[in-house]
């Protein structure tokens, strides 16, 4: 078991200048760090996110230093007080407020370490409380939908992904671009700079999968400092509102086909999309402040 030391997590007064970190008095800060591959049955696989415990948040400035010397797609801050776990989650150049694969490993950090053999954990987030429940050697997680709407594709959508989808869906969060075939999505090499400039936080590309998997995706959000993520929770609470009712079925077998590659379990029930994956640990540490 990680050593969770009370002495180690006592908070020493942050200053900033100009928006950056500037100086901590003493004594040093030392919070646990620990690095998880999400939604991977084995290392250097999936979508590592970093989890820091701390006794209470920082200021942003600091977290979002944080999130950038990590250089992770996304970091996430865990704070336990009174009894709850509050999450917030950065990616290296901002907060964002739902992230799959980050509360997969933070939930991993929970009941494997923090309290071994516990089996559900409630989070307090921006996007209200996500309960994540132990599975066998998985998690499953709970999260909301995002349904969207079939739109015209927007402009300079096909020349920044190389390619002209069949169907575009606006979640309000990215834009959906749907093809033919997994072997298309595969094969896309988009121009970030030019996704970047979309007016949405991202775009997610996909098709129906190749077996043993219903569908293929893969997540592209330069904007967010994240020109390609691994695994991505949050966009498939936008695609399993749209491949479910089109597949007839609610549980969905999900590849996502990044360099890394990831895979999950989703089934949609009502307004709400369950998560389902393993988390493999990679490091564990702590960081000085």
């Amino acid at each position: 078991m990680f050593p969770i030391r009370a002495a180690s997590m006592t908070a020493a007064p942050y200053r900033t200048r100009g928006g950056r970190p500037d100086a901590i008095s003493s004594p040093t800060m030392r919070l646990p760090l620990f690095q998880v591959d999400a939604f991977a049955s084995r290392l250097f696989t999936g979508n590592p996110a970093a989890v820091v415990v701390m006794p209470e948040f920082a200021d942003d400035a600091t977290l979002r230093a944080i999130a950038a010397e990590n250089n992770l797609a996304e970091t996430a801050f865990l704070v336990i007080a009174d009894g709850r776990y509050r999450l917030r989650w950065f990616t290296p150049v901002l907060e964002v407020p739902l992230c799959g694969h980050a509360t997969l490993a933070t939930a991993a950090v929970v009941m494997e370490v923090l309290e071994p053999g516990r089996g559900e954990v409630a989070f307090d987030t921006a996007s209200g409380a996500l309960t994540v429940t132990r599975d066998g050697d998985a998690y499953r997680m709970d999260f909301p939908t995002r349904p969207g709407r079939v739109i015209d594709a927007p402009a300079g959508l096909a020349e920044a992904l190389g390619a002209t989808p069949r169907e575009v869906v606006d979640d309000r969060f990215n834009f959906i671009a749907v093809f033919d075939d997994a072997d298309t999505v595969r094969r896309l090499q988009p121009d970030m700079a030019a996704i970047a400039r979309l007016p949405r936080g991202g775009v997610v590309v996909t098709a129906a999968g190749d077996a043993p998997y219903d569908i293929t995706s893969r997540y592209f959000a330069p904007g967010k400092g994240v020109p390609e993520d691994p695994v991505t929770g949050g966009a498939h609470c936008g695609l399993l509102p749209y491949w479910a009712p089109r597949l007839g079925r609610s549980t969905l077998r999900c590849w996502q086909a990044s360099t890394r590659g990831g895979e999950m379990t989703c089934t949609l029930r009502g307004d709400r999309v369950e998560l389902a994956g393993r988390c493999v640990f990679y490091l564990r540490g702590e960081i000085e402040l």
